[in-house]
């Protein structure tokens, strides 16, 4: 960034950003700039959508020359504001943000940053090269949950961590929403894998977890194993309100799903009746019968991403970690528990209450606990936002690093990512090849 751009931003005056990609996600970490226009300031917009660009013009008042169709017609324009908000697909990360770095814009970039190890490399010697900030949207390492653990680590509360054990169940809900019907259901069309589009998040917060100490080999095991055409019951039909006499005691009917829980993954069932701006009961109907992927059997999609996965990392200090990865579950929930050489730290995200234990071999004792309840100790403001209260601490945190403020533990620069990144990619190649893949820098 050039010396008149960093002086402005530390001024007074808001940081001025751009959204490339005006989907959820994107608008989500923009909405910051309505609740803070003294600190965040939308002045821009690139997306390939006619609508979305009159959408988010709407929201932020901006004229017709502050949209694009893309970030490539974007970056030809020279510098426009301080920063990139970038949450477009996951295959479009890197080509669409390589472009911008070299315009000189720094970058919020939604997670994965990359679909594989040379496109990390591409992005990261950018962005050294241009001397760019990059922030990664790594949001769970900005929830009250996540962070108090990572605090006592810091603290070195249970010693040194000698094992680290998460788990992601994936509920029924959002596995067929969103790896079986939609977007990320098909590795080919979406770029990433299941592990990356769902458990980068996990991925990064085991690198972030043993901070400082870099993943050395890592293996994996897992598959589709259910959602595959010869596993859907017999009689069953290809669209659940069109051919389906099971429908009525399906646990995946599309009718169940998206229309008697019309608030739920409604920014992905209804994306394709966005230009009728709020469908009706009878339109949602008729997308689901005829052209809505969402409205096909879970077992008769074109989806090949696995349905379960196991990973194992062991680190360069020879401490370890295991990542569990089940789609289908009843309840949605994200466990954790680290075991150091004083004790450990185990807890489930969704009950927002961990418990720290220490050795403690006194007569009469075993152990001793100390229970941390969120809800009790007043960390929960705002808990219950998106990812826990993580999306909008996440913007808050790039805003005060942008404005020349100290990163907080909690801020993921690109540096900072590519740990949890590779973890992911090799865990990949080691499940395909049956193989203990060794993790390497570049």
């Amino acid at each position: 960034m050039i010396e008149d751009d960093r002086a402005r931003i530390m001024s007074q005056q808001p940081l001025t950003a751009i959204i490339v990609g005006a989907g959820n996600r994107a608008l989500t970490y923009a909405s910051y700039a309505l609740k803070h226009p003294d600190l965040l300031r939308i002045v821009g917009v690139a997306d390939p959508e006619e609508r979305r660009r009159l959408r988010v013009s709407e929201i932020y008042g901006l004229s017709p020359d502050a949209c694009f169709t893309s970030a490539a017609e974007l970056a030809k324009g020279g510098k426009r504001a301080d920063v990139i908000i970038n949450g477009t697909m996951d295959r479009e990360h890197v080509p669409t943000s390589v472009p911008l770095l070299e315009a000189g814009y720094d970058l919020l970039l939604e997670k994965p940053f990359a679909t594989n190890e040379d496109e990390i490399w591409h992005l990261v010697n950018t962005a050294r090269q241009h001397g760019n900030t990059v922030v990664i949207c790594h949001v769970l390492r900005y929830t009250p949950f996540y962070l108090a653990i990572r605090q006592r680590l810091a603290q070195n509360a249970i010693g040194q961590v000698l094992n680290i054990q998460t788990t992601e169940h994936i509920s029924y809900h959002h596995m067929a929403v969103a790896f079986i019907r939609g977007k990320w259901s098909n590795r080919e069309r979406s770029g990433s894998s299941l592990l990356m589009a769902k458990c980068c998040h996990d991925m990064d917060l085991l690198a972030w977890m043993k901070s400082g100490v870099a993943p050395r080999a890592v293996s994996s095991f897992g598959g589709l194993m259910y959602f595959r055409p010869e596993r859907s019951p017999a009689g069953a039909g290809t669209r659940c309100l069109v051919d389906c006499p099971l429908e009525p005691e399906c646990l995946y009917s599309a009718k169940k799903h998206y229309l008697d829980h019309p608030h739920r993954w409604k920014y992905y069932v209804w994306q394709p009746l966005e230009h009728i701006g709020e469908p009706t009961m009878e339109q949602k109907i008729e997308s689901l019968k005829h052209s809505s992927p969402y409205g096909r059997c879970v077992w008769k999609c074109d989806n090949d991403v696995v349905d379960h996965q196991s990973v194992m990392v062991e680190f360069a200090d020879g401490s370890t970690a295991t990542h569990n990865m089940v789609g289908g579950a009843a309840r949605p929930a994200r466990s954790i528990h680290i075991l150091g050489t004083h004790g450990g730290i185990e807890g489930v995200f969704e009950d927002s209450r961990f418990v720290v234990r220490h050795i403690d071999p006194r007569p009469g004792h075993e152990y001793s606990e100390e229970v941390i309840d969120l809800h009790v100790s007043g960390d929960m403001h705002g808990a219950f936002d998106g990812h826990g209260g993580g999306d909008l601490r996440l913007v808050e945190d790039f805003v005060r690093v942008l404005r020349g403020e100290a990163p907080s533990l909690s801020t993921t620069t690109l540096d900072d990512s590519i740990n949890g990144h590779l973890i992911g990619f090799c865990a990949d190649r080691a499940m395909e090849e049956k193989r203990v893949v060794e993790v390497t820098w570049r």
